[in-house]
């Protein structure tokens, strides 16, 4: 039989059954005592609910959860033409809801870094996703051309609540995970990025057509989000920082937030990989605004399709761009996972490497784009899809070399701080940057079409090289990743050292 912490008899075990305790953590097997009670009703279904909370049930959970993140996050992208022409602003001005949504995303990250690595996780995940979620639902209902600044305003209360969620989540799964095992539950997380983008570009052209109406884009992943914000209260343990780790469920000293952040600047491959991790989020942050916006200046040049005057505009475009986003982000992470630990049978520093070759080959089919759009969008389909598979391959590769080179108790603070900086000099900016260097090279020909296109195509450019820089940094992590990883090694060796072999002296 089990026993539950309150001392009731949970009918239905066997004797070599265990069961999750709140903590996340197993109680062992009891034997048969004769002072126990049979568990009341409420007791039986609490019992119930802890069978369901194993580990891969709460990485399943957490990564529907970071679906429903991305998915919201580009559900906006996927009717941006809409918006466009519904509140009638420039490139510029429009490019401002990704940069906002970001600004605020980065600002949050290490405020609930510093919150993940000291208090109940899952409580601050679900309270991101219910904050989000209601906030998107509130923005749904802003239709007048005067309050565009609400909306924005709106896209950046939705960054701080999934900030919660990007910065915490990865970390739960890095307790419960060790080794392989690990780096594909990770990998299966991370999937969620590019499966999630997708989907928003799926999800806000197909409500916009069905309903008639934009807003009604915004009214779907709102009661999504609700349901996976009650999954987590529910289904995922917050396990003990270090639980995975050998001899981490000892870990039990923390370090003031100024002592993480120094040793996090320190450390030589985390500051590498967060670098390249920004030109990542660079590239796909001014990707995912523009490249459907792209894509259809080229019809309207190949006289494929008519200039969009009003809404609805046609959503060709971001549909097959989110399904596109979908199939790649798959293969990329499935690609980088196996990839990562065939390699890492030959060489110790596999998974810095094989990020930088991605990014290298990526960059060259980016490039392809801008030269066979404006005569085959087929072709530029293509370089798409093989550009964004390369891409897509570091997501989880990325996650796994942080987990390796930084301990336990500062691992959300790490992640916080990856992200802050990713999203400062990547996504934050891409956006904007590229709206307004289009706006720029149009000056002088506003009323041609073909310039439109070709000044868009111009500002992406810029995505390409920005991406040979990321290469530049994974090489350069791949130099220090061993001696780091020994270095944090060390470091928990040292924090899990029983105190009777600590010398003290005077």
């Amino acid at each position: 039989m089990c026993v539950e912490s309150d001392g009731c008899e949970i009918e239905g075990c066997g004797s070599t059954d265990e069961v999750h305790t709140l903590s996340g953590s197993m109680s062992p097997t009891l034997k048969t005592n004769p002072d126990l009670h049979p568990c009341k009703p409420g007791q039986k279904f609490r019992a119930a609910l802890l069978k369901c909370r194993s580990p891969a049930a709460a990485a399943g959970i957490l990564s529907f959860g970071n679906v429903l993140n991305y998915m919201d996050r580009y559900t906006v992208t996927g009717v941006l033409l809409d918006i466009k022409q519904h509140f009638k602003v420039s490139d510029s001005y429009l490019g401002l809801l990704q940069t906002v949504f970001i600004c605020s995303f980065m600002i949050a990250a290490p405020i609930f870094g510093y919150l993940g690595d000291r208090f109940n996780r899952k409580v601050i995940l679900s309270c991101g996703i219910f904050f989000w979620s209601a906030v998107t639902l509130s923005s749904s209902f802003i239709s007048s051309e005067e309050h565009y600044w609400l909306f924005v305003l709106s896209r950046g209360l939705v960054g701080i609540g999934e900030s919660s969620y990007s910065s915490i989540a990865p970390t739960i799964i890095g307790d419960l995970f060790t080794n392989n095992s690990r780096t594909m539950m990770l990998s299966v997380f991370y999937l969620a990025i590019p499966l999630g983008s997708g989907l928003g570009y799926i999800l806000g052209s197909t409500a916009k057509e069905a309903a008639g109406d934009w807003h009604w884009a915004l009214r779907v992943s709102p009661f999504l989000g609700m349901t996976a914000g009650t999954l987590i209260l529910f289904f995922v343990p917050d396990p003990k920082r270090g639980n995975a780790d050998p001899h981490g469920v000892r870990i039990k000293s923390h370090t003031s937030w100024v002592c993480d952040m120094r040793a996090l600047l320190k450390n030589r491959s985390f500051v590498f990989s967060s670098l390249a991790s920004a030109t990542v989020t660079f590239a796909t942050g001014a990707f995912g605004t523009w490249i459907p916006q792209y894509l259809f200046r080229a019809r309207v040049v190949q006289k494929v399709t008519e200039p969009c005057t009003s809404p609805p505009c046609s959503s060709n475009d971001s549909l097959i761009f989110g399904a596109i986003t979908c199939v790649t982000g798959l293969l990329g992470v499935v690609i980088g996972a196996v990839t990562t630990r065939m390699c890492r049978q030959k060489t110790e520093r596999a998974d810095p490497l094989v990020c930088a070759v991605s990014m290298l080959g990526s960059a060259i089919f980016i490039c392809l784009i801008f030269v066979t759009a404006k005569k085959s969008i087929e072709g530029a389909y293509v370089c798409i899809f093989i550009g964004e598979t390369l891409l897509f391959l570091n997501w989880a590769i990325t996650a796994d070399i942080l987990m390796f080179v930084v301990i336990p108790t500062r691992r959300a603070t790490a992640v916080a701080l990856q992200g802050f900086t990713s999203h400062l000099l990547g996504d934050a900016g891409s956006p904007s940057l590229i709206g307004l260097i289009s706006d720029a090279l149009q000056q002088s020909y506003k009323s041609s079409m073909l310039w439109q296109f070709l000044s868009l195509g111009y500002a992406l450019m810029l995505c390409p090289f920005v991406i040979v820089l990321g290469g530049m940094f994974f090489l350069a992590t791949a130099l220090f990743f061993l001696d780091d990883r020994e270095k944090a090694e060390k470091q928990i060796n040292q924090l899990t050292r029983p105190p009777s072999s600590v010398k003290v002296t005077k």
